[in-house]
């Protein structure tokens, strides 16, 4: 491996651990601020707002933006030069690190097949894992 795929595996890495921190936590704050939000009452235009103002004024539901915000911003870099058939099997792992915060954060119960879908998922990140981020030339 030269020192440029090395340089391109690093920061590929660096930036694909940054969105499997960032999207799993941004997914699980706001699954748990909207647990504090009143479910919609109605599609009526007040029932809808009085809906958007509960959900924007909880502070877990922003905190949760926030987190997700920097996924999108580390996905954007990571794309700007790894391949997309890469990366996105690679970030797919954050559906193990959701599911495992569910359960812990969220008390979730999950059952034995999720658990085995999410350990199937996780086993075809190994293996795209396993190949070169990038096997494209730059256009």
């Amino acid at each position: 491996m030269s020192r440029d795929q090395g340089g391109l595996r690093f920061k590929t890495y660096v930036l694909i651990g940054a969105m499997l921190f960032f999207g799993p936590v941004g997914d699980v704050l706001l699954g748990k601020g909207m647990k504090k939000v009143p479910p919609l009452e109605g599609w009526e235009p007040a029932s809808v707002l009085r809906f958007f103002v509960r959900a924007f004024t909880t502070p877990t539901i922003w905190l949760g933006i926030g987190s997700l915000t920097l996924f999108f911003v580390a996905y954007l870099l990571v794309l700007s030069w790894a391949d997309y058939t890469y990366v996105q099997p690679a970030s797919a792992l954050s559906y193990g690190l959701v599911a495992v915060l569910a359960f812990a954060i969220l008390n979730e119960r999950i059952s034995l097949v999720r658990w085995g879908g999410v350990l199937l998922i996780c086993l075809g990140v190994f293996a795209v894992g396993q190949t070169a981020p990038r096997t494209t030339e730059r256009q």
